[in-house]
């Protein structure tokens, strides 16, 4: 487990935000601590993260964290996207732990596991909390989200801006609506998406994006790539960068399944693509070649994964 935690209390649902669905059962917990250290063997660019919630409604079908949620004794499929974990102390926690004079002020990522602007979000408010208290602390952060509820915070997060301690990453896989709806059903549509880069950009708030995750044979044609990124581009990203699929054990066993009902011509081909976590380094660069020909020709910025300050 990656986080310390006292037991859970579930909590009967019906008090959510109306957007979230209608039998998410959320479970209060009070961890022990909120600032986690990511394990140095991993690809991810940054060195610490904060989640205030474990599960995802957002129900991607592809998401890398579903494992988590087997640590606590529940399953990587419905368990994550319908039994959330919420950190109900999460702000005091990190409040002390900034205060801690062994904390070194080391940039924090925000949405690296679980979208902390997930529907939860809507009534918890606990990340509007923590970007508080980072703000408080002058500690740089970067958040990562699917989700224009961000932009309920833009008035601290152009705070935060001012004081050169924020960046946002909105990941956008596709515009495709077939796409869109049915590999991420909880998600709130691209285009809304599109639209909070743009606005956050205007706010003097750095907003990249993450063409993120690229589904082979789904979302990877030209057409498609080149409508996200000529969206994103005249939204003003500050950079945009894609990132292929990748299928890590416990997710694999919920996306080929899916795979197999939406795409069923494509299975065999994902078994040769991935016939382990990864897609071949030749795939990867070959998208990342493609992508950063397009936002060239846009007139763009394009960052590789490996500069980004999240990973979707």
């Amino acid at each position: 487990m990656d986080e310390a935690q006292l037991p859970l209390f579930p909590e009967p649902d019906g008090m959510g935000d109306g957007r979230a669905l209608r039998d998410v059962e959320y479970i209060h917990t009070r961890a022990k601590k909120i600032i986690n250290r990511v394990p140095e063997a991993s690809r991810m660019p940054f060195r610490y993260t904060i989640n205030a919630y474990r599960g995802c409604s957002h129900a991607c079908t592809y998401c890398f964290a579903r494992p988590t949620h087997t640590y606590l004794g529940m399953d990587a499929g419905t368990d994550f996207e319908r039994r959330i974990v919420v950190k109900v102390n999460a702000v005091e926690r990190l409040a002390a732990e900034l205060r801690d004079p062994r904390w070194g002020g080391d940039h924090i990522a925000m949405g690296t596991n679980t979208d902390p602007y997930q529907p939860a979000e809507g009534r918890y408010r606990l990340t509007r909390g923590l970007i508080e208290a980072l703000i408080a602390a002058g500690n740089e952060f970067s958040i990562l989200t699917k989700s224009p509820m961000i932009m309920r915070d833009i008035d601290l997060l152009a705070d935060a801006a001012r004081a050169g301690l924020v960046r946002c990453n909105l990941s956008i896989g596709t515009l495709d609506t077939g796409t869109w709806h049915a590999s991420e059903p909880g998600t709130p549509p691209p285009q809304r998406r599109v639209e909070a880069v743009g606005r956050l950009n205007a706010a003097g708030i750095p907003c990249g994006v993450l063409v993120a995750p690229v589904l082979p044979g789904i979302s990877d044609s030209p057409e498609q790539l080149t409508e996200v990124v000529e969206a994103c581009v005249e939204a003003g990203a500050v950079s945009i960068s894609a990132i292929l699929l990748h299928l890590r054990p416990g997710v694999r066993e919920v996306f080929m399944p899916w795979l197999g009902e939406y795409r069923p011509d494509l299975v065999q081909r994902y078994g040769e693509l991935y016939p382990s976590s990864y897609a071949s380094p030749g795939a990867r660069a070959r998208l990342a070649s493609q992508v950063d020909e397009i936002v060239d020709r846009a007139g763009g910025r394009a960052v590789p994964p490996s500069r980004t300050r999240e990973a979707a």
